[in-house]
């Protein structure tokens, strides 16, 4: 995918009453108001750079949505590009299209379902937001991540514990063979 680049501007679609404080567009490119980046920053937070300046463009109401009172600013971030955390194939409950992983660093081959993962022990660098590799489309985020989100009442974030994320869009089910094996 090709790297977005200035001048950063947006069309959002509201689904409900409000816009949310952290919007995942496309990409590795993140969305978060001026009230999340200032309170990450202030808490020292770490795993996303950027925080470049959006302008919001035009706000489209989904169905019969009211319509927005409030637009935030919104800035675009980028998670770090690399990350040293690594999905532990041994552990995770992941059905693999058709064969696991065979590049140790990466980690990646087509996945049919994730029935909860874990990182491999000793690998995570400590970031509070992270894509792990050998499931970079999912961001992973820490426990003190989760507090921060719940003490200040950030919107728009469903925040999942690793080892009970649900991923199958073909219906196939859970691993039928322990973690780790075809």
């Amino acid at each position: 995918m090709l790297e977005w680049l200035p001048p950063y501007r947006v069309e959002l679609v509201l689904h409900g009453e409000d816009l949310g404080d952290f919007i995942e567009p496309s990409g590795d490119d993140l969305l978060v108001s001026e009230r999340f980046a200032q309170a990450f920053k202030e808490e020292g937070l770490t795993g996303l750079e950027g925080f470049h300046p959006v302008e919001v463009a035009r706000v489209r109401r989904k169905r019969r949505s009211p319509k927005a009172i409030h637009v935030p600013s919104y800035l675009v971030v980028r998670t770090s590009p690399i990350s040293s955390a690594a999905v532990d194939m041994a552990r995770s409950r992941i059905v693999y299209a058709d064969a696991p992983p065979t590049c140790e660093e990466c980690r990646e081959a087509t996945k049919n379902a994730i029935y909860g993962y874990t990182l491999e022990p000793g690998t995570w660098g400590g970031e509070d937001i992270f894509r792990p590799r050998g499931l970079s489309g999912c961001l992973t985020v820490s426990e003190r991540f989760a507090r921060f989100v719940e003490r200040h009442g950030f919107t728009n974030m469903k925040l999942t514990p690793t080892e009970q994320l649900v991923w199958d869009p073909l219906r196939r089910g859970p691993p039928r063979t322990k973690p780790g094996t075809l």
